[in-house]
């Protein structure tokens, strides 16, 4: 795992040696990405230059060293990421007549390119990655990004100058970037808690989205760029739907284990020590089991604990663990070791960010870099098989309100609207000890209020947008914006899914899962330079799981079904049959305790004024609402709050 930048600058200014120094300054930003080693080429004719910073995890021998030539000479490359299947193309290319002098994946790509060219050979690419490739013979220079979107890479026109790397901060640390703050990108933030791709905090810098080639070519007008995509995750799922898997539920989970097996087998190899996020849940002890299973030795796995029982995990990995016989280690967190890591959050994601499971994620993986240098981990198993609660929430609600007409239920919506959350609270606590258990809920007004939300959606795509969304009406707190089209309110992108369920799994995978989940394990692993892998995102397993009917995904209201069938051979049911947990920290009692100085700070009223990015008036009024204990409202607070972390940090950068 390595961390890539360049520069294409077309007013030549620069010689061979300032070029090296100038991609230099800018990838030595990275050097928690690949503390191992680092290099740059340039070719100031062309005005080209790429630096890279190494985390040795395949052939640890400087024949490993990038920028890497091709044998041809017509490659250069800067690569981010890992090639799982390159030995079986390196196998490929030898009979072709292709001869290496190393043994790292990077050699196999560029012999794949001389070979068959750019989107052919990444096609034939198992893998994670993030590249930079120059065309020495086309002059041309092109920007790769892995099929599902697990490793980054931004890019941008600042003037004549192109810019790009796997964060912002490599951007940053060249002369010509001009930070200029992108509201109508910030509504998306708010919104989301994270910045969907294409955009990018910065106007007039971008994402290269999963799946895509993006082309610059000296040769067009400055400021010009094309895409390409390679795969699609729409063309998968409905390729998938049209064409299911037509044998039994054996049968499946038969098939589904030889994938699964088989992405776990290939993302054990390694030359440095490698084990496993655990958290006890299905997704992760599958992965856990698998690798076991294929493994003589002890599988090396990782837990952190809470000592807030609504938090904690470690129990459920532990009791996994010792099932599976893996050399376990785990760690509890006391509170204060939790919010030490916030501090630190603006800098690590480099763009504002808000998942708050952000902390425990650091955490998890600073233990796991103790020991080891790669960790593989069971994210994508809820989008591919059905697994969060929002889509049983998602079909439920709409059952149930659909066949009630729009007026009927916006009368009722108008109803619960007069009665304020905090009211509704009030009330609630009042009639706590006649109300049945079922009706014995936490936070009821903020519920209530939710569900007056719902009853006025007019299908079930809005009511879920609804349910993903944080502040529901974002352009309305920032001042000069309006909220840009995203996969999820752009319907010319969505797949032609008959079910409503389907529909929302792929909406998160397009969304969800590259922008939040994928974006959480990067920065956090990445900051203390361990690689994290997928095997859940190999991409056949993921096409295989679009054919998957969805009768054999969701059963009695329960999701992942086929998953839960292959993971009992491994373990017994009742070691992993619980109720879902998440991955957070309990940031409501923090920001009305040990955090309330810092929050209160960060959103002081004439603070927010002199600011003039938001409308401080909404923001007082929750912040009132939360400290008082009448309403949570630690997500929408938790947004703003990273948001103004990451400006406090611009700002002392001098860069906004």
């Amino acid at each position: 795992m390595c961390g890539i930048s360049g520069v294409l600058d077309l007013s030549h200014r620069f010689d061979n040696a300032e070029l090296h120094t100038t991609v230099l300054k800018m990838v030595n930003t990275l050097h928690h990405r690949g503390p191992d080693d680092s290099g740059a080429w340039a070719d100031p004719e062309a005005g080209i230059a790429l630096g890279h910073r190494r985390l040795s995890i395949v052939d640890l021998s400087p024949e490993g060293h990038q920028p890497m030539r091709s044998v041809c000479g017509r490659y250069v490359i800067s690569f981010n990421g890992e090639i799982y299947n390159f030995r079986a193309l390196r196998g490929e290319l030898e009979t072709l007549g292709h001869r290496f002098r190393g043994h790292s994946d990077t050699e196999v790509m560029l012999a794949c390119l001389a070979q068959w060219g750019l989107l052919p050979s990444v096609k034939r690419f198992n893998g994670m990655f993030a590249f930079a490739l120059w065309d020495r013979e086309e002059r041309k220079l092109y920007l790769v990004r892995d099929r599902l979107g697990e490793k980054p890479l931004y890019y941008g026109w600042m003037g004549k100058t192109f810019l790009f790397g796997s964060e912002l901060k490599a951007l940053r640390a060249h002369r010509s970037f001009k930070g200029e703050l992108n509201r109508d990108a910030l509504t998306l933030y708010l919104r989301h808690c994270y910045i969907p791709a294409p955009y990018s905090i910065y106007r007039n810098v971008y994402k290269v989205q999963p799946g895509v080639v993006v082309t610059i070519d000296p040769a067009d007008s400055i400021g010009s760029f094309s895409t390409d995509c390679y795969w699609s995750a729409r063309a998968a799922a409905e390729r998938g739907v049209a064409e299911p898997f037509s044998g039994s539920s054996q049968d499946a989970a038969d098939r589904l284990g030889e994938l699964l097996g088989d992405a776990v087998k290939l993302r054990m190899h390694a030359d440095v020590p490698l084990g496993a996020f655990l958290s006890g849940g299905l997704d992760s002890s599958t992965v856990v089991a698998l690798m076991q299973a294929q493994c003589e030795k002890r599988v090396q796995t990782f837990t952190i604990g809470f000592h807030e029982a609504r938090y904690n995990e470690a129990e459920s990995a532990k009791a996994v663990a010792r099932h599976l016989g893996t050399e376990h280690t785990e760690l509890y967190v006391r509170p204060e070791e939790a919010m030490a890591v916030i501090p630190r959050l603006a800098a690590l994601y480099d763009e504002p960010f808000a998942d708050s499971s952000q902390i425990p994620t650091f955490l998890i993986s600073q233990l796991a870099r103790r020991h080891v240098t790669v960790s593989l981990s069971g994210d994508g198993g809820d989008e591919l098989f059905g697994g969060y609660d929002r889509y049983f929430l998602g079909t439920n609600i709409w059952g149930k309100i659909s066949p009630i007409s729009i007026g009927l239920r916006r009368l009722g919506a108008q109803g619960l609207k007069k009665i304020s959350p905090a009211l509704w609270q009030a009330m609630f606590r009042g009639l706590h000890p006649f109300l049945p258990g079922r009706l014995k809920t936490k936070n009821p007004g903020d519920k209530l209020d939710r569900l007056a939300e719902l009853l006025m959606t007019e299908s079930p795509d809005a009511l879920y947008l609804g349910l993903v969304s944080h502040w529901k009406r974002p352009a309305s707190l920032v001042y000069g914006a309006s909220e840009p089209k995203t996969v999820l309110t752009d319907h010319s992108q969505w797949a032609n899914l008959p079910h409503f369920l389907q529909r929302m799994m792929y909406l998160d995978t397009m969304s969800y899962l590259p922008d939040d989940i994928l974006v959480k394990v990067d920065r956090a692993s990445m900051g203390v330079s361990l690689e994290a892998r997928v095997p859940f995102l190999d991409h056949r397993l993921v096409e295989f799981a679009w054919q998957i009917p969805l009768s054999m995904k969701v059963r009695n209201g329960q999701g992942k079904w086929l998953l839960r069938q292959l993971l009992h051979r491994y373990v017994p049911k009742a070691l992993v049959e619980r109720p879902k947990m998440g991955f957070g920290v309990p940031i409501d009692v923090w920001l009305r305790g040990p955090l309330r100085e810092w929050a209160d700070t960060l959103l002081d009223e004439k603070h927010l004024k002199d600011q003039a990015i938001f409308d401080p008036n909404p923001i007082r009024t929750m912040w009132a609402e939360h400290l008082s204990g009448r309403q949570d409202c630690q997500y929408y607070l938790w947004d703003i709050l990273m948001f103004q972390s990451w400006l406090e940090h611009e700002n002392s950068n001098g860069v906004m």
